[in-house]
């Protein structure tokens, strides 16, 4: 017996999903998970990594900036994506070079999501 029929029917709900993705400084973990959380998202995912890139560019300044950062993704519908990424990007400082990232990605296909 097969479940494709159920793993499609899953699948075909996801048209008015998002995917969050948000990358922030460490410390500021907490202020940005509550803060998307309040502003709509059901829920997070989030894991450490480290990265390159505008550390270089800064220059003495780049010594300032923790190369441990915190990596959030949630899924959230599309109606309330601007207000999770406004939480977010208030919430981390965003508009502040080296503070983080954030990108809104459609989800096209999930599994697994329920809210």
């Amino acid at each position: 017996m097969s479940n494709t029929g159920v793993v499609f029917k899953l699948m075909a709900e996801a048209e008015n999903l998002d995917l969050v993705t948000i990358i922030v400084q460490h410390k500021d973990e907490r202020k940005v998970l509550d803060a998307i959380l309040k502003a709509g998202a059901t829920g997070a995912t989030y894991y450490y990594g480290r990265g390159t890139g505008v550390r270089q560019r800064l220059g003495l300044f780049g010594r300032l900036i923790e190369s441990e950062k915190l990596v959030i993704i949630s899924v959230v519908h599309a109606n309330e994506t601007q207000a999770v990424v406004k939480a977010a990007a208030e919430a981390a400082r965003l508009d502040v070079m080296g503070n983080g990232f954030l990108c809104v990605q459609k989800a096209t296909q999930v599994v697994g999501f329920f809210d």
